[in-house]
């Protein structure tokens, strides 16, 4: 798989150590700070953060409205990497397309993310990668969301 089209795959560089970082994505009220872009709120109407675990969360955008999403955590070895699906879902949890979520047509209904973490002189790189095409996440605003979050993680790590 090419990495540039087939995938999405972001580089990220916290100023701060990789346990800090992990922490961050793991721990719910962490997340709740973060996992949303810059003017969106995120709640979780269940998370279980361990291998086998899952989440059920909406994502609130004042101008586009309400994002359910729900996942399943598939690897957690922690400090290094984070695996997990996301799924289109509705509110009550229910998988849906993305078409009948108002998503663009060619988006899946589900995508799979994995996220490695490596330290370096007290700075954490990450490795994003989520299984759908870089220009169609650039397309429909996906791509530039991650960026948005991760600024916001980086500010919230400070």
């Amino acid at each position: 798989m090419n990495a540039t089209t087939e995938q999405v795959y972001i580089t990220y560089e916290f100023n701060a150590p990789v346990k800090m970082v992990f922490d961050a994505w793991t721990q719910p009220e962490q997340l709740l700070q973060w996992f949303a872009p810059t003017g969106c709120d995120l709640k979780f109407e269940s998370i279980d953060v361990r291998k086998g675990g899952s989440f059920h969360s909406c994502i609130s955008n004042p101008e586009f409205g309400d994002c359910w999403c729900k996942g399943t955590y598939l690897d957690i070895d922690y400090p290094n990497r984070l695996v997990f699906t996301m799924e289109v879902a509705d509110a009550s949890g229910k998988s849906i397309s993305a078409i009948d979520a108002g998503m663009d047509a060619e988006w899946p209904d589900s995508t799979t993310v994995d996220v490695t973490f490596t330290e370096n002189n007290g700075k954490t790189t990450i490795e994003l990668r989520q299984t759908v095409s870089e220009a169609l996440a650039k397309k429909t605003g996906a791509h530039p969301s991650w960026i948005l979050m991760l600024d916001r993680l980086q500010e919230l790590l400070k």
